[in-house]
């Protein structure tokens, strides 16, 4: 018998998406860097959410307050008990970005479209540039579930006390600190290379061509031969949270480690701080 995804409820085909796009309890929602991919196709139906103004707060770095995130899901038109499906480019990323975001804030059921905006284009499914206006909805969020979430303080500890995987999910070069960023990126630190102890497992190794998740046997593989189990916390980290974001859900909702956090701050954090400990190179410590 194959082995499934710790969490196998949290993801819905493309074809599940085309079948049920138009339920009525359900909000599809593209989550992009931009609105630019967005405003050039989306899915039908489906809303926009811009990480850089609606999913960070607009003066500090940061996510959005309870405030913010409840005026979010009100003007979207999603309750608390809507089934929002959120999808889109990069991988997924930031779509990663915004479920972890949901969790963080308690919203109960909020799922991935496999493969993301780049298997909807691939296999040809239909597109709209209409923006859909839905009505505002009642919204209350919880308060933050921060096991959810890594802080400075919290990587200092690890390093410190150890007990603690730390995950670098950037490229090898960004981990080695042969480069700070990927080209084009614009957020950047002082300095290049990872967090002492950290070990480097690439987002990409979690993913197929097509943009799809590997299988469950493949990703426990994967993360196990690294030393990751299910039951030794972990935390994961990139450059600006949103590709940590990715591994953190691999890890939490298909591999099933029951203790893994986001750790947000990532490198544009850590390799702008003062005395803070870095490694060059290409292994751990």
């Amino acid at each position: 018998m194959p082995v499934q995804y710790a969490n196998p409820q949290v993801i819905v085909s493309t074809d599940w998406v085309e079948q049920h796009r138009a339920d009525p309890n359900l909000r599809l929602v593209e989550v992009d860097v931009d609105t630019t991919a967005y405003d050039q196709g989306h899915i039908p139906g489906a809303i926009a959410w811009d990480w850089t103004r609606q999913l960070c707060d607009p003066v500090r770095r940061d996510i959005l307050s309870k405030t913010d995130f409840e005026n979010l899901m009100r003007t979207s038109g999603i309750t608390n008990d809507t089934t929002v499906i959120l999808y889109g480019d990069h991988n997924n990323w930031f779509a990663c970005y915004a479920f972890w975001e949901m969790k963080i804030y308690g919203h109960r059921d909020v799922r991935l479209m496999n493969g993301g905006r780049k298997l909807w284009l691939a296999q040809n499914r239909p597109l709209s540039r209409d923006v859909p206006n839905y009505p505002p909805t009642p919204y209350t969020a919880r308060e933050p579930d921060l096991t959810l979430r890594a802080f400075r303080d919290d990587v200092v500890q690890a390093i410190r006390d150890g007990g603690v995987h730390l995950v670098d999910v950037r490229s090898p070069d960004e981990y080695a600190g042969r480069v700070i960023a990927p080209p084009g990126m614009t957020e950047t630190a002082q300095r290049g290379g990872h967090i002492p102890t950290a070990i480097n497992i690439p987002w990409s190794q979690a993913v197929n061509e097509d943009g799809t998740f590997k299988d469950a046997a493949t990703l426990r593989q994967l993360y196990e031969n690294k030393g990751i189990t299910v039951y030794q916390p972990t935390i994961t980290y990139c450059r600006i949270g949103e590709r940590s974001a990715h591994t953190w859900f691999v890890l939490r909702y298909l591999v099933g480690v029951d203790n893994v956090k986001n750790y947000d701050g990532s490198w544009t954090e850590w390799g702008n701080l003062i005395n803070a400990p870095i490694v060059k190179g290409d292994q751990p410590a």
